[in-house]
């Protein structure tokens, strides 16, 4: 891998960081007129059963302690030096809080049910599409094949609101919402993680379910063209094993494909979960937003937003990893 083509990937990224961060400032600001100071003003103002006294003095007094009694561009370029530091300022919602903190207590939650479902999905419809595809695998996989098609349809918060009617609210073998018993103390005793895990199973399930359906059918339709190169008849030729074939030969092969689609993929994948916590109540990113959203705590959002964009940085690693995934690509200038 040559260091210009390394200082030119990262120089993109660079430039796409950016531009996302600009719009993530200037989008909220657009979409609405309203004052975000007002709206919560009269919230409390509502919540007190009287409007109160001195109101404008309050309302001017927070426009200056959270900067939006400055001009716009100004605000641009504070928000732009702060989001360098990971400082998003002071959540309006959860003031005084700073609004990293909600971001971080909520964070490991998305990261622990996105992740492992996301992995679950694309091992499993990975696998199962190379699967359908193969001719010697066992011939009841086929009947796989309308499932995954009708699966590869379904959003994941339409599977969870169906799941979460089935065995939440019918059966009731799992709980409505949440990410542990309410009234718990979170801690690491094997009784409250049985707790997270038993929260965590629909809208897993919900995740992997649909996802892998996805997965399946792409990763079908690559390995169908990839067992008609060459080198599987040439590894047939040679008397090569089935399995070893399939393994080594096959799947390989239409591997980096798939992990390229992963990648690009992500952003999509990530806002599905997000609906998901929304639809089950769960304790991470996206009900954090949906507070967020409804409160116009413009700082919160900014910051749960920047959080989730830089998890694009996958598509940029996963660049890098071409290599090791398919030995034939090089990123080294070839020296005729």
């Amino acid at each position: 891998m040559t260091l210009n083509y390394l200082l030119r990937r990262l120089g993109l990224f660079v430039v796409v960081v950016w531009a996302a961060v600009t719009l993530i400032f200037f989008l909220p600001r657009l979409a609405s007129e309203r004052n975000p100071i007002v709206e919560r003003m009269g919230q409390t103002a509502a919540s007190a059963g009287k409007l109160g006294e001195g109101v404008e003095k309050m309302v001017k007094a927070w426009e200056a302690k959270f900067g939006l009694d400055q001009p716009l561009w100004k605000q641009y370029l504070r928000y732009f030096r702060d989001v360098l530091h990971l400082d998003f300022g002071y959540s309006l919602a959860y003031y005084p809080t700073k609004a990293i903190e909600p971001i971080i207590r909520a964070l490991p939650w998305t990261i622990g049910l996105f992740g492992i479902a996301t992995l679950i999905s694309f091992l499993l419809g990975s696998l199962g599409g190379a699967l359908l595809a193969w001719p010697k695998a066992p011939r009841f996989l086929q009947y796989l094949l309308p499932f995954f098609l009708t699966l590869s349809a379904v959003p994941y918060y339409l599977l969870g609101l169906v799941l979460l009617f089935l065995f939440a609210f019918t059966v009731r073998i799992f709980p409505l919402s949440g990410g542990y018993p309410v009234g718990t103390v979170p801690s690491l005793s094997f009784p409250f993680i049985l707790e997270v895990l038993r929260h965590a199973v629909l809208p897993g399930c919900a995740m992997i379910i649909a996802g892998a359906g996805f997965w399946a059918l792409q990763m079908r339709g690559m390995m169908i063209i990839g067992l008609e190169e060459d080198y599987i008849t040439f590894a047939e030729a040679k008397g090569l094993k089935g399995n070893r074939i399939f393994f080594r030969y096959a799947l390989r092969n239409v591997l980096l494909p798939q992990a390229t689609s992963l990648a690009i993929t992500l952003g999509q994948v990530i806002s599905g979960a997000i609906l998901v916590e929304v639809v089950f109540g769960y304790p991470g990113l996206g009900t954090l937003l949906l507070k967020a959203v409804s409160g116009f705590d413009y700082n919160l959002i900014s910051g749960i937003v920047f959080i989730i964009i830089i998890i694009a940085v996958a598509t940029f690693l996963v660049d890098l990893l071409y290599p090791l995934l398919d030995p034939r690509i090089t990123y080294q200038r070839r020296v005729k």
